[in-house]
């Protein structure tokens, strides 16, 4: 029997949801540190692409534009270009909170449909099974 890719998918991207959390905590709890800069990671496209090549999202017109992804599969945390809405201050830190708080937001949306879609995959292999 072949193994579920797709319960190996939702646990990569919970981990990557957990890597991305910290990153934000941290840039929210350094939002006084003087030259703090700000950091975020790789989107997690980067994982649906190393998953070998099993999951590529389909193009099936050809006005259909094709997906630039980069990773190789491991989650850095990079320092993303200075956002407009804040620049850097005269402290020099790069740390706008307002964007801060609505990742954070996205990562608990994230984590809730993450979660559902595991319950909702393990219902179905319940009832595949006769359970």
């Amino acid at each position: 029997m072949e193994p579920i890719q797709l319960f190996d998918l939702a646990s990569r991207q919970a981990e990557w949801l957990s890597v991305r959390q910290e990153v934000v905590a941290t840039n929210i709890a350094n939002a006084n540190t003087p030259k703090f800069r700000a950091k975020d990671v790789t989107p997690f496209d980067a994982e649906l692409k190393s998953a070998g090549g099993a999951m590529p999202m389909a193009r099936t017109q050809p006005g259909h534009m094709e997906a630039s992804i980069i990773g190789g599969g491991r989650v850095e945390v990079d320092e993303p270009e200075v956002n407009n809405e804040i620049g850097t201050q005269e402290s020099g830190n790069t740390v706008a909170l307002s964007g801060e708080v609505a990742k954070m937001g996205e990562v608990r949306r994230q984590f809730e449909l993450n979660t559902q879609l595991v319950r909702a995959m393990n219902n179905m292999m319940l009832t595949a099974v006769g359970k």
